[in-house]
């Protein structure tokens, strides 16, 4: 069988499994959940070992450390991978929920209906919690979900979701085993054999870096929800708190910097510069991180503080453009709200960004003219997250216009249809 052969199979099964689906019920589906989450803790042993296998590989790979952060997994990290199964079990049902309902001057009664999407694929890379991240909230809402992890994590993707396929056909006779599949290959040509199959495949849901991302946009021909890069910004104003921006600014780019969701820039304002510039650069060194920087930042900085070998450099053109997923933070004085809120127009990537201000009318203009799908005042760039939002587990982040934007959990996995409810209505 060749490799189109497979995956048009693989696209085939899950759009079965998807009308298998719609016949469980809301318990039956949270039912299924909580094995899962039961089933992940008591293989932590085994997910561990095979994580191991994949961080090896990871490492062969020259991944970097922050990439190898992602990949790796803990008794703690699975702990919460299947905590966060239980949490979306726990959350209410979106699929059959009556969104809007009218009747017209005839009597026939339309009801707008929460349904199904019906086949996602989930193309993502290094995070292994994407899998029952993924798996869960598909499941949840009546979706089939093929999954395509990278090959630094195949064997624990595919342990993760054999685990969890076990563990809902053990709880339910039922249960459409295909609904929950993970790609057997790390052939990249996997990836445009699925996108190309319409008939089977609703949506592509894309994770990782912007590489992968404009290569799936670019080869699919069914719908694609997305966030090409997280170049997410701080801008600390003249009227912060200037012990807020330091708290902030740490937690947004170090505490997680692989994220999509972490900082890579810190714009500061004219006015605070010589105050705030050497106390969060001396801080951020501490963490080893790496400062690229502007001419009048590194004229400040050259007279307040000495910087440890290899942590300060000039910043060049594309890096205010970059997502670096790293130790790594661009900074840059600017000329107030204005001058900032235009640096985050030109090189922002419309994710996450943050302001730090007591000054209400200035927070008030930044959330309303940065055009991200998360402006935050005065908190981390590192809420952009379905967690943090009380969405149970995250499907994914969009910066798109059309449909879903920011975090995506249960509700963005789910269309509408029109249900028409009469009593023998004709058209005039």
């Amino acid at each position: 069988m060749t490799l189109a052969e497979q995956m048009k199979l693989l696209a085939a099964e899950a759009k079965c499994a998807s009308r298998g689906l719609a016949q469980l019920s809301s318990d039956d589906r949270n039912r299924c959940l909580r094995a899962m989450a039961d089933a992940l803790v008591a293989a932590t042993s085994a997910i561990l070992e095979a994580n191991a296998k994949d961080m090896e590989t990871g490492r062969e790979l020259g991944l970097s450390v922050a990439m190898l952060d992602r990949l790796r997994l803990d008794a703690n990290r699975v702990g919460a991978m299947a905590q966060g199964v239980r949490e979306v079990a726990d959350l209410p049902d979106p699929v059959g929920r009556v969104l809007e309902s009218r009747t017209r001057p005839n009597g026939l009664r339309l009801d707008k209906v929460s349904v199904p999407i019906g086949v996602i694929v989930i193309i993502y890379e290094s995070r292994p919690n994407v899998t029952a991240d993924a798996a869960s909230l598909c499941f949840k809402t009546g979706n089939a979900t093929i999954l395509r992890g990278g090959k630094e994590a195949l064997n624990s993707n595919r342990l993760i979701a054999d685990t969890m396929i076990a563990a809902a056909k053990a709880t339910l006779p039922g249960f459409p085993d295909k609904a929950i599949q993970v790609v057997p290959t790390a052939d990249r040509d996997a990836i445009p054999a699925l996108l190309t199959l319409p008939q089977y495949v609703d949506l592509c849901i894309p994770r990782g870096g912007e590489k992968l991302i404009r290569a799936v946009t670019e080869c699919a021909r069914v719908p694609v929800i997305k966030h090409y890069k997280g170049v997410c910004h701080i801008y600390v104003d003249r009227e912060a708190d200037l012990d807020m921006a330091e708290a902030i600014t740490l937690n947004a780019k170090v505490q997680r910097p692989s994220a999509c969701n972490a900082a890579e820039t810190l714009l500061v304002d004219w006015a605070v510069a010589t105050d705030f510039l050497p106390r969060i650069a001396a801080a951020l060194w501490e963490k080893q991180v790496e400062l690229r920087v502007d001419t009048p930042t590194h004229t400040v900085l050259a007279m307040k503080c000495k910087a440890p070998k290899g942590k300060l450099a000039s910043a060049q053109p594309g890096d205010w453009d970059t997502e670096y997923n790293d130790y790594i933070l661009n900074l840059r004085v600017v000329d107030g709200l204005d001058d900032a809120i235009a640096h985050i127009t030109r090189h922002g990537s419309n994710h996450s960004d943050a302001i730090i201000t007591r000054n209400e009318s200035t927070a008030r203009r930044f959330l309303a003219e940065v055009d991200s799908a998360t402006v935050y005042w005065n908190a981390s760039t590192r809420f952009t997250d379905g967690g943090e939002f009380g969405m149970g587990a995250e499907i994914g982040i969009s910066t798109d216009k059309i449909g879903a934007r920011g975090p995506m959990g249960l509700d963005e996995l789910c269309s509408y249809k029109w249900l028409g409810i009469g009593t023998g209505q004709i058209r005039a």
